[in-house]
């Protein structure tokens, strides 16, 4: 039977963990610990292959040993925004950007820009050039489309009341929730 309150979709609570494979896992729990801010919580001991798990920020991230690391794709050397990659908000983007310019870590800055909204952006790879991106998206509200809508976010101020009753008529989670947008609406 599907769950109606999720139009069908699977009942899912939030993210639990990102699992990432490593060439060096004692690399990768250096990076997560002291870049990140992670910290090792334990993992259990029925697990026969290495491993570490992290947490921080209500995620966790799962680093797994490589068998053969030989055999895993060669590091990307380009940062590329477009590729795949897990994002992090942050409190202070200088502080950040302050922060990785110490590490000698390099990193590609980007923003981008919707009728007036400014989103900073700061990417980077971890030791297996896996993408991690920082930012302050959280200054973009999360709004829900219905079927076929596409609305551009200069619409946002007249219809965000409106949205805020849709989203408690139908019972959205509270992982996608409208807030007031930091939007000028003049």
């Amino acid at each position: 039977m599907l769950d109606k309150k999720h139009g069908g979709a699977l009942p899912l609570a939030s993210l639990n963990h990102v699992s990432l494979l490593c060439r060096s896992l004692e690399k990768s729990v250096n990076f997560y610990t002291s870049v990140l801010g992670f910290f090792q919580v334990r993992r259990p001991g029925s697990f026969d292959f290495d491993g570490a798990w992290l947490f921080n920020y209500g995620i966790g991230i799962h680093l797994l040993q490589a068998e053969f690391p030989e055999d895993m794709p060669e590091l990307k050397t380009e940062i590329n925004p477009k590729d795949n990659h897990i994002s992090f908000q942050c409190e202070s983007m200088v502080a950040v950007e302050k922060k990785l310019k110490e590490m000698g870590i390099k990193y590609v800055q980007r923003r981008v820009e919707e009728e007036g909204v400014y989103v900073d952006q700061l990417f980077f790879h971890d030791p297996d050039g896996f993408m991690i991106e920082i930012c302050n998206c959280d200054i973009l509200p999360v709004i829900p489309l219905g079927a076929g809508d596409q609305q551009p976010i200069g619409t946002v101020c007249k219809s965000t009341t409106n949205l805020m009753m849709q989203q408690q008529q139908q019972h959205l989670p509270a992982a996608i929730h409208v807030e007031e947008p930091h939007i000028s609406c003049a």
